[in-house]
């Protein structure tokens, strides 16, 4: 039991995977072992009552909790079907939400899953009505998945410096800046992270900067590093162009938060 108390959020991320569209999902035989489950049997029951409580909230169960059973080895050459789930973080959340509550691990679970499920996809009327912090996880959220994306596209584009790409797309879109700049300017602590520290506006920019960059690389075929360099510059610039054009405010020039993303989730568990 005490090894349970020492379970952190930490141990759902080193299960979390990502696909080649930048989606999260965790493998059910996975977290079967993060929650303390010792027997497939009983956590196969449990996802049975997630999926059911699913369905009865009219979304499609094949969305979340897609069957990608396998064949084990056995020994000798045999072989056997085990059942497997690839399960959206709305499907963790549902399985937390019939999970044990005798088990310390499931609260932990139910508050980790909860965070931002509901904003996996928002209309714009609900987008509208989030407050400030918000639209920054939404936005965020939507940053880290466009650029897991490029960063994929920029390799296969030939890029071997990442670190080089990324701030050529700033130098484009902050006027010359690179993210070392932007870290320097807004007064960051030591490994903090500068889109954890920005508001939705200026966010929004970088995320348009990402998947223009993205689409751009794909549909030039570009092969090499130098000229993906350049286009990741050259849309940072004419994004920041469209700013100063529609007479938005440069990105530089908007405020800091007061507090990164991080200390949100860490002091503000009940945002959502």
């Amino acid at each position: 039991m005490n090894e349970i108390k020492e379970y952190t959020e930490k141990d759902f991320e080193d299960i979390k995977h990502i696909d080649d569209d930048g989606n999260e999902y965790w493998l059910a035989r996975e977290l079967q072992n993060v929650l303390g489950y010792y027997q497939w049997r009983r956590f196969d029951n449990t996802i049975s009552k997630a999926k059911a409580a699913c369905n009865n909230s009219n979304i499609s169960v094949e969305d979340h909790f897609a069957n990608v059973g396998k064949m084990i080895n056995l020994g000798k050459g045999g072989k056997r079907s085990v059942d497997d789930y690839k399960l959206s973080r709305y499907a963790c959340y549902l399985i937390a939400q019939n999970g044990d509550p005798r088990k310390e691990i499931i609260a932990l679970a139910q508050t980790y899953f909860a965070i931002q499920t509901r904003k996996q996809e928002l209309s714009e009327k609900e987008y509208n009505e989030l407050t400030e912090d918000e639209k920054r996880i939404y936005r965020r959220n939507q940053a880290r998945k466009g650029n897991y994306n490029l960063n994929k596209t920029a390799v296969k584009s030939g890029v071997k410096d990442l670190a080089r790409f990324h701030n050529a797309g700033y130098k484009g879109l902050y006027n010359g800046e690179t993210a070392d700049d932007i870290f320097k300017r807004k007064k960051l602590r030591y490994r903090e992270d500068i889109l954890d520290n920005m508001g939705s506006e200026e966010l929004a920019d970088n995320i348009f900067r990402i998947a223009q960059t993205d689409a751009k690389l794909k549909r030039d075929n570009v092969d090499n590093e130098y000229t993906a360099n350049s286009i990741h510059y050259e849309v940072g610039r004419n994004v920041r162009n469209s700013i100063k054009r529609l007479g938005g405010t440069m990105p530089e020039d908007l405020p800091t938060p007061e507090k990164s993303l991080k200390e949100l989730e860490i002091n503000n568990k009940d945002l959502e």
